[in-house]
């Protein structure tokens, strides 16, 4: 009884082991989710569009550090393919873009980091997110 008892306890282990585990971090605990949204407006420095999450990185027109120059703020965006199935890829957005993205703020406001929750390119009127799509 003893050795069936332990086949079948190293059967479900192994079928366990089988199993990819995924983990995920919680929004919540980078960024105040149910804080009022931030604007900032800028210049787009970066697009990184990546797994798991793409980013993009604005220089405030009108936030400055302590050397004068634009703060530039760390915005994070959904997974690459994700966005794909949304519309949005590498041509998307472009270094040099003037845009005005909106989100929910970190934790630490010296971070200067954000959640994207929409993106605005006022040049041709893109707009994320579009038709009721998702922001995660």
């Amino acid at each position: 009884m003893r050795i069936k008892i332990a086949m079948i306890a190293a059967g479900v282990g192994m079928l366990i082991a089988g199993i990819p585990a995924s983990a995920h971090h919680s929004f919540a605990g980078t960024y105040l989710e149910d804080a009022p949204p931030v604007k900032v407006e800028g210049t787009l420095k970066e697009f990184l569009l990546r797994n798991p999450h793409s980013f993009v990185i604005v220089a405030d027109d009108k936030l400055k550090d302590d050397k004068g120059e634009p703060v530039r703020w760390s915005i994070e965006w959904g997974a690459a393919g994700q966005l794909a199935q949304q519309g949005v890829g590498n041509g998307s957005l472009k270094v040099g873009d003037h845009v005005i993205v909106s989100g929910s703020p970190g934790r630490n406001a010296n971070d200067h980091r954000l959640r994207l929750r929409s993106i605005d390119r006022p040049s041709d009127g893109f707009h994320y997110p579009q038709n009721g799509q998702s922001f995660n």
